[in-house]
């Protein structure tokens, strides 16, 4: 659906012609697939990924999973391009990186500041990133007005929650910046600091998962706020919610195989150190050129981060850092027989009556990455969206799961028409049902699919 030989992002034609440019090697895109981008090789890496994933999870030498997990996922989101190109992937890299320091037979605090100091990271830098907004959304207090309105793929809740007061809203909006740039300083702080932050932390990712659909990251960052707590509250928190989990198997004796070849491996403490140095200073260069007005040290560490940046191991995030305060959404149409016909994507707002559905943590990439599309209409139509139309016009079957309706098998022509939505108000809702309006804003010029797929590729929305 995505990078196969019928995908949207097709990787085979991409690899032949990277292969052929002699100042582009494996180090510029590193994925397994560079050798071999065949549709068996694709199936056979996403298999491999699931079978390792549940090894992990039920405890099978997870070190050994992660370890191989890592460079397989890293190829699939440098071989995705668009698809996999969101921040929690990023993170998703990130933590697997650091989880390959965690021991099982023993603690290890230094492993364990280091993760607080990816949790650090991930909410502080948002907060720069708010703080810094062009729009100052956040400082006067209406970037919650619009936000629930304009998330990429919003749940029903946030219908209720777009309509709650304008002093809510406002409060809300300041609350997040107290949420992002204060209560992480609590999280270096005494046991009783970092519940305080747990708890604030945990409440305020629950409210994302209640009112938008952000794939895994709310997930994966619930699990980073573990690495908050004391073993105590821990063990505390296992007997009151997971108490019907199975034990994890023993930890390994000191006459395992494994335990005898930590022997071969880097003394502990090296590694601590040279893992440290590493993420300290991988995430020191990129904040800072994330962050600050330095373009000096930009230059200066250019070559530096060229090393590192291309295996996406040390990140910075800056989720959220102005609102939009519009929602423009693409439509897909056919023609056939005099008449234009619309297809609703699964995830997206389509019929103003369908209510938006819970779909985290799965991640619609096709639809999510409409979203930007629908912001950015007016300058120009992506690769992926022009090979959106080519399949409907000419094999609709492989993008038919994309769609909740039935497509034609043989249209005439296709377009896309863009529509600006809003929520519904509760008197509208009480009276169609709606949770959107929607007003036409424009649409492409129409494609007809007997035309070549060049000219089709010269489609702008007006």
């Amino acid at each position: 659906m995505l990078i196969g030989s019928q995908g949207l992002l097709p990787l085979a034609p991409l690899l032949e012609t990277l292969h052929a440019r002699p100042d582009v090697h494996l180090w510029d895109f590193p994925t397994l697939f560079w050798w071999n981008a065949s549709d068996p090789a694709i199936h056979a890496g996403i298999w491999a990924g699931v079978t390792l994933s549940v090894l992990a999870l039920a405890g099978a030498w997870p070190r050994v999973c992660i370890l191989l997990l890592l460079p397989l996922y890293l190829s699939y989101a440098v071989a995705c391009r668009d698809f996999l190109s969101f921040q929690w992937d990023n993170l998703l890299l990130e933590c697997g990186f650091l989880a390959l320091a965690l021991p099982r037979d023993r603690r290890a605090a230094w492993i364990h500041l280091l993760f607080r100091l990816l949790l650090l990271k991930l909410y502080w830098e948002s907060g720069i990133a708010k703080w810094q907004s062009h729009l100052h959304d956040w400082h006067d207090g209406s970037a919650m007005t619009f936000y629930y309105e304009t998330a990429p793929l919003p749940t029903w809740i946030a219908w209720h929650a777009h309509h709650l007061p304008a002093w809510w809203h406002h409060f809300e909006s300041r609350a997040v910046l107290l949420v992002e740039l204060v209560v992480p300083l609590l999280i270096f702080g005494p046991r009783a600091a970092r519940l305080f932050a747990f708890a604030v932390f945990t409440g305020f990712q629950i409210l994302n998962i209640a009112t938008a659909n952000y794939g895994f990251f709310c997930y994966i960052t619930l699990a980073l706020h573990l690495f908050l707590l004391d073993e105590r509250d821990l063990v505390r928190m296992r007997a009151a919610l997971l108490g019907w989990w199975p034990r994890p198997p023993p930890a390994a004796s000191g006459t395992s195989f494994w335990t005898r070849a930590h022997a071969l491996r880097m003394p502990r403490r090296a590694g601590a150190v040279a893992l440290c140095t590493f993420f300290l200073g991988a995430s020191l260069i990129e904040g800072i050129r994330r962050f600050a007005d330095a373009p000096g040290f930009r230059k200066a560490t250019t070559p530096l981060r060229e090393i590192y940046a291309p295996f996406r191991l040390v990140n910075t995030y800056h989720l959220f850092g102005h609102i939009t305060r519009s929602r423009t959404e693409p439509e897909f149409q056919t023609f056939r027989e005099g008449t234009w016909t619309a297809h609703d994507l699964r995830f997206k707002p389509g019929a103003e009556d369908r209510a938006p559905p819970f779909v985290a943590p799965h991640q619609p990439r096709v639809d999510f990455r409409l979203w930007f599309y629908g912001l950015g209409s007016r300058r120009g139509t992506p690769r992926y969206v022009r090979t959106l139309i080519d399949r409907l016009c000419e094999a609709p079957d492989t993008v038919q799961s994309l769609f909740s309706g039935e497509l034609p098998r043989a249209p005439q022509a296709v377009r896309v028409a863009f529509w600006t939505y809003h929520f519904s108000s509760a008197e509208e809702r009480k009276r169609t049902g709606a949770y959107w309006t929607r007003a036409r804003a424009g649409a492409s010029p129409p494609n007809r699919c007997a035309e070549s797929a060049g000219a089709r590729s010269k489609m702008a929305p007006p």
